[in-house]
């Protein structure tokens, strides 16, 4: 058995205790009577099991105030979703700004418009720079996840680019799903540096998975620079990007053995096009949380504990003769 409202117990006590000064009457002037010491005895234990039927209502009553109940069983929730993870590219160079502000604001915010649009899907969220990280498992939850999608940052993962572990990370994560329809869709603007897999063993992973990766290389220009910490008598200084161009090929064979689809965004608006083909497939139902259905118990001690301490009031008026 449970309790939903424990702390209302002490309302119980309280009435209790108020019952109790109205019974016993601590505080009453002592008074003489002249009468058989059996009648006394008699009328003191009557008294006594008055008081304890009484007792027992106030518990009883206490009780119900914390809403007991006992579980029954549960109660299976089904959604229709698809499973999709989103693979950002924390790296430098996606501070680049031949986008606005820059590449990876410019991703967030169609990662959000995507989002807002697909309310019923799962999304996952992992980004990576020389190491991958999984900020958010598969949620339904919009607000979190767009709470999640502003944590998105450059600066803590190192300085490479490791698509491959983070794909592999992703194509983990979506094994265990159950959904029929699961998609990745990997951001990045640069090239494979770092890591223990390659881009093409992940995608290979991925595709025996049954995994469809959409790859979207982020930014075309060849001459993008990004903003370095200081700056120079009030102007800013830039940088050149390290390392050059998107590696399109790599993109486009990671795409072709998963059954996705590449796209080079070189402007904010290419992203629309990828989204609406994952916009396009059918979803899975699934299980969503369980809800546990309650037998509620708390009207039964209630009804038990109002009828005792009625009883009681009865025979402190019909047989101790006491005025209340």
């Amino acid at each position: 058995m449970e309790f939903a409202k424990p702390y209302f117990l002490i309302f119980g006590v309280l009435g209790l205790i108020g019952w109790y000064l109205t019974l016993y009457r601590p505080r009453k002037k002592a008074q003489i009577y002249y009468s058989n010491p059996k009648d006394e005895y008699s009328s003191i234990a009557g008294k006594h099991l008055i008081a304890l039927v009484g007792f027992i209502g106030w518990i009883l009553i206490s009780i119900s105030l914390t809403l007991p109940r006992k579980p029954i069983g549960l109660s299976n929730n089904k959604i229709k979703v698809n499973d999709i993870f989103f693979v950002v590219d924390v790296s430098r160079s996606m501070l680049a700004e031949d986008f606005r502000p820059n590449r990876l604001e410019a991703a967030k915010q169609k990662i959000l418009e995507f989002v807002s649009l697909k309310p019923a899907d799962r999304i996952g969220i992992i980004m990576f720079s020389e190491r991958a990280f999984t900020l958010l498992p598969l949620s339904t939850d919009l607000e979190l996840i767009k709470r999640i999608v502003e944590e998105i940052k450059v600066g803590f993962l190192g300085m490479g680019t490791n698509i491959g572990d983070a794909l592999a990370l992703a194509v983990a994560r979506g094994a265990q799903s159950l959904a029929d329809n699961k998609a990745i869709v990997l951001l990045t603007d640069g090239v494979s540096n770092v890591g223990s897999m390659t881009p093409t063993q992940a995608a290979q992973e991925a595709a025996e998975k049954g995994i469809r990766v959409y790859t979207i290389g982020i930014g075309g220009s060849r001459d993008a620079k990004i903003p370095l910490g200081g700056s120079s008598f009030g102007r800013k200084r830039y940088q050149t990007i390290p390392g050059g161009s998107i590696d399109t090929k790599t993109l486009k064979n990671i795409a072709k053995l998963t059954g996705g689809k590449d796209f080079i965004a070189q402007d904010s608006d290419a992203l629309k096009d990828v989204l609406s083909e994952i916009n396009s497939l059918e979803r899975t139902e699934i299980d969503a949380s369980s809800r546990i259905l309650y037998k509620e118990l708390y009207l039964d001690f209630l009804l038990i504990g109002i009828l005792l301490l009625l009883l009681s009031e009865f025979s402190r008026i019909k047989i101790l003769k006491e005025e209340l």
